[in-house]
């Protein structure tokens, strides 16, 4: 297949990049700078200029592909209307890509997260989360998974708070990059709290599968760890960075606090028996030891 992608740069996207170019297909790559440009061509993808907001470049993208992945966010974090704003980005972004191909039966696999579901791991089954900070985000997966009565193969693939590669990415990511600032290896509450997690080329393979085989509607999750405990995150962080390990304020974390302090282990059970796919890179707390002093 010819796949627009966007994000395809990006910590994630460029893994799926190469998963897609290895699998015998052919990539177009929203790129919203020379950089970004650069990066897709050296990576062996096309590149076409534009970010999520250029909603004309998007519809272009579409119309040349015989199947779209969606991975691109703005990743602002840094105040409840930052926030709210790469919400409405993407969202908008989802709803023209996915009016590009209604009628067409052509794959529309987006990104979603894995959800939190009281006192047990979470299933495919589960209903992702459609108020709160991120509460938009679930809204337009959902609008995303609708286009299935519209001719459309769409699918999403949930994604573990943290996606991981050589040590850096997602919500381990977060508490490392705050470790160096503060000098604090820190974690929200007690820390029992459990994570789920993926390393980053186990999920291209996932987004690969399901962009192939994925019947419309359905949903898929990139679940290569199923929980583990923040503080034992933090623990690893604080070691590779040589500081101390200790409890902090949610408040911390900004708009993601509540988040963050969420138990919100994440099972892909489902997932591998049926599209086959089985985790084969390193774990969470392993890949961490990456981290560099």
């Amino acid at each position: 297949m010819h796949v627009f992608i966007t994000g395809g740069t990006g910590l994630i996207g460029s893994a799926v990049v190469a998963e897609l170019l290895g699998n015998g297909h052919t990539v177009l790559a929203l790129a919203r700078s020379d950089a970004s440009a650069q990066a897709a061509s050296v990576a062996g993808a096309e590149p076409i200029r534009g970010g999520l907001a250029d909603l004309d470049v998007l519809r272009a993208g579409a119309a040349q592909a015989d199947g779209v992945i969606h991975l691109a966010f703005a990743n602002d974090f840094s105040s409840p209307e930052a926030l709210a704003n790469a919400v409405a980005e993407e969202s908008a972004a989802l709803a023209t890509l996915g009016e590009a191909l209604v009628g067409s039966g052509r794959p529309f696999v987006t990104c979603s997260g894995t959800p939190a579901v009281p006192g047990r791991a979470s299933t495919e089954a589960d209903s992702i989360p459609t108020e709160g900070p991120v509460g938009g985000r679930g809204r337009a997966v959902m609008g995303v998974l609708g286009l299935a009565s519209r001719g459309v193969r769409s699918s999403a693939v949930r994604l573990p708070r943290t996606v991981h590669n050589e040590g850096t990415g997602g919500f381990a990511g977060v508490l490392t990059g705050i470790a160096r600032q503060s000098g604090v290896s820190g974690y929200p509450g007690d820390g029992t709290q459990r994570w789920p997690a993926v390393h980053a080329l186990d999920a291209a393979v996932l987004f690969r599968l399901a962009l192939e085989q994925a019947e419309a509607g359905t949903s898929w999750h990139a679940v290569g760890d199923e929980g583990d405990q923040v503080r034992d995150i933090a623990a690893v962080i604080g070691r590779r960075l040589g500081l101390p390990v200790e409890s902090v304020p949610v408040e911390t974390y900004g708009p993601l606090g509540v988040i963050f302090a969420a138990d919100q282990p994440s099972s892909s059970t489902h997932t591998r028996q049926a599209l086959g796919w089985e985790p084969k890179h390193p774990s969470l707390l392993d890949d961490l030891e990456n981290i560099q002093p």
